[in-house]
């Protein structure tokens, strides 16, 4: 492939969506509990934040359909994907309202958790930072759950996977 340079202009938003799909990334569900019932959403733009105190941060689009019911939730679970859960991750970024394909249970903050996922990270929100189309939302972790497995990633539009050494 040639190599491109541009300027990030609103007309150029395809090649640089194109170049930001050059990083692979993992796949994560976010979840929480809306007056309305159990909300998701699937998401790559994941990323711990400071260990003391523990916080990680994903990014929510200003134009999702969801973006009323996580913009005011205090409460959430991110769910790292395993390779399995291709279809249920796909499910999730199509139709977050539907849970009727996915084993989960509701804890005690009423935050729906998926089962099978390679960890989960159970939050209290932290602080929201406006940035650009999207919102940024960090989390105060509460309580991490994880596992060995092959992850769930997304690179230039393709998902895949990538094994645990042993």
């Amino acid at each position: 492939m040639t190599e491109k340079t541009f300027t990030p202009t609103p007309d150029q938003s395809s090649a640089f969506r194109e170049a930001l799909g050059c990083f692979g990334t993992g796949v994560t569900v976010v979840t929480t509990n809306s007056g309305n019932g159990p909300r998701a959403i699937t998401v790559n733009s994941f990323s711990s934040v400071s260990l003391d105190p523990p916080l990680v941060l994903w990014c929510l689009a200003n134009d999702s359909h969801r973006f009323n019911s996580f913009n005011a939730c205090q409460h959430y679970s991110i769910h790292v994907m395993a390779e399995e859960q291709q279809d249920q991750a796909l499910r999730f970024a199509r139709n977050g309202l539907d849970f009727s394909h996915a084993v989960w249970e509701t804890d005690h903050k009423g935050r729906p958790q998926l089962a099978n996922c390679l960890a989960r990270f159970d939050c209290q929100l932290h602080a929201k930072h406006e940035a650009g189309d999207h919102l940024i939302l960090v989390g105060e972790v509460e309580q991490v759950m994880y596992r060995t497995g092959k992850g769930l990633i997304f690179k230039r539009g393709q998902f895949g996977g990538f094994a645990d050494l042993l």
